[in-house]
């Protein structure tokens, strides 16, 4: 039995509990693929809004009593939404391309611990270990 790593919270974690995380360059090749995935993204949500753009100066219709589908309204609210989550996402790249930069990326920002190589591997961005952001997540003002 190894003994609990004193920078861990006290969670009983050690160093060796996460020696599978991916280190700097895979960090940076999987930041890479995240970025790129979240461009395409914000610009099909851009071409989106373009055509409801031009559907809302091209057309005098009353799309608001359309019973047959969405209005030009929710579907310029669809867009902006998907296109801010977006470059909401293109943020945290460059907040944890920074961590990798600072040797901080793949340790919690709240407790210190490892972040967990199954989590950064799905999700590159991530700032939290799971116990923090299940912390988070239930109590957001607390965090």
């Amino acid at each position: 039995m190894t003994a609990p790593d004193p920078g861990d919270g006290g969670r009983g974690r050690n160093a060796d509990a996460d020696a599978d995380a991916p280190g700097p360059a895979e960090a940076l090749l999987l930041l890479d693929a995240r970025e790129q995935e979240l461009r395409t993204r914000a610009e099909q949500a851009g071409a989106e809004l373009d055509e409801v753009r031009h559907a809302r100066t091209a057309t005098t219709a009353d799309d608001e009593h359309d019973p047959e589908g969405s209005t030009l309204s929710q579907d310029w609210s669809r867009a902006v939404g998907l296109r801010e989550a977006a470059l909401a996402g293109l943020r945290e790249v460059e907040e944890a391309r920074r961590r990798v930069d600072t040797g901080t990326w793949g340790r919690c920002v709240r407790c210190g611990g490892p972040v967990g190589a199954g989590r950064l591997r799905a999700r590159p961005t991530a700032a939290l270990c799971v116990t923090c952001a299940a912390r988070s997540a239930r109590d957001p003002l607390r965090g």
